[in-house]
């Protein structure tokens, strides 16, 4: 009987033994512990969360025009007939190329004044010598001499004037007249054809020019979204042509009129256009950002990780400490995420490749 209850004993003591055993291992199952690899640690990237300014955007529409202040018109100083065209809609040009070529006989008489010009020249200087030998033989009077100079003044003022005629119009000789572009830049306009006449009192000009290495994005804002808007506020241009592509600037200058058929305002801001891929009358979008009166903790967008109708972040202490963190988002523009709560300022966030440690440690 003894001994019965000593093997009763030892058998309860190991069946104990084993369940302690069994239950410690199951507890260390359900407490896995992750710890970041150095190669998962050099493929991820780290943000700190940020207290700003929190900043709302207004979508508009708009288009690409050419700066003003940097188009030429050209017209014809000269009356005349197109004899031949050098150049078509669209192309560039370079400043003194000859955009047209014409005969005129407007031109035709500027050459007969600059010859009757230099014949008067010569001939008043012939004159002058001969009445200075004459002085000297005292054969004439000082008078007659300064007539003489007086003379020879006009004439030279004469020719002075038809030469600065010849340099404004670029006269070459005969009767042909070359119409040449003033600036550098693109064809946007023509209206000429061969063979037509032009008059030089034609208010119409025969050829537009725009120097397109600045161009502006004009939007129109609404009647609603105008207090909204101020100078050198931010915006970022998209276009239809190159969608991938964004162009930054500001506001520039708002237009204060109110179109009344639209009921908006237009706003302008210069982007830079060295690479001239951007063209006169392209259709754009223009996202201006406005700031609010909070402040807010930003994290980056690639961050925040969307699971079980829930935003997640995973909060980096060290490699061995990361915690799943659930927020609650305030606002999310392009790249940056406005967060209400959940996240305080100065905390790191994973960046990149942060869903991998999500479903490292959730799965």
């Amino acid at each position: 009987m003894k001994a019965t209850k000593q093997h009763f004993w030892v058998l309860s003591f190991l069946i104990l033994f084993l369940a302690n055993a069994c239950a410690e291992q199951k507890l260390e199952e359900d407490h896995v512990i992750y710890s970041m690899s150095d190669t998962m640690y050099s493929r991820c990237e780290f943000s700190v969360a940020t207290e700003t300014m929190v900043k709302n955007e207004i979508r508009l529409f708009g288009k690409i025009e050419a700066d003003n202040n940097k188009v030429a018109e050209v017209h014809s100083t000269v009356s005349g007939i197109v004899k031949s065209i050098h150049v078509g809609l669209g192309d560039y040009v370079q400043q003194g190329q000859i955009l047209a070529s014409m005969q005129s006989i407007e031109v035709a008489s500027f050459q007969k004044e600059k010859l009757d010009a230099i014949n008067s020249v010569t001939i008043s200087e012939k004159t002058l010598q001969v009445v200075r030998d004459l002085f000297a033989g005292k054969l004439n009077s000082e008078r007659d001499v300064a007539l003489a100079e007086k003379e020879l003044e006009n004439a030279r003022a004469e020719l002075n004037r038809i030469e600065e005629i010849h340099k404004i119009y670029n006269l070459k000789g005969g009767s042909q007249f070359d119409i040449i572009t003033p600036i550098s830049g693109f064809i946007i306009t023509k209206k000429i054809v061969t063979n037509e006449l032009l008059r030089s009192d034609d208010m119409d000009a025969i050829f537009s020019i725009a120097d397109t290495k600045d161009m502006w994005a004009v939007a129109y804002v609404s009647e609603s979204d105008i207090s909204k808007i101020a100078e050198g506020q931010n915006i970022a241009v998209k276009t239809l042509a190159f969608p991938d592509i964004t162009y930054q600037s500001k506001i520039e200058k708002i237009y204060n009129v109110i179109d009344p058929q639209t009921k908006s305002i237009k706003i302008r801001g210069v982007i830079n256009n060295d690479n001239l891929q951007l063209k006169p009358d392209m259709n754009c979008t223009v996202t201006v950002s406005y700031p609010e009166d909070k402040r807010m903790v930003t994290i980056p967008t690639s961050s925040v990780i969307f699971d079980k109708s829930k935003y997640w972040v995973m909060v980096f202490k060290d490699r061995h400490n990361i915690e799943t963190r659930k927020i609650e988002i305030y606002r999310q523009l392009g790249d940056i995420t406005y967060v209400k709560n959940g996240i305080t300022d100065g905390e790191t966030v994973i960046s990149k490749n942060g869903l991998l440690i999500y479903d490292a440690i959730n799965d």
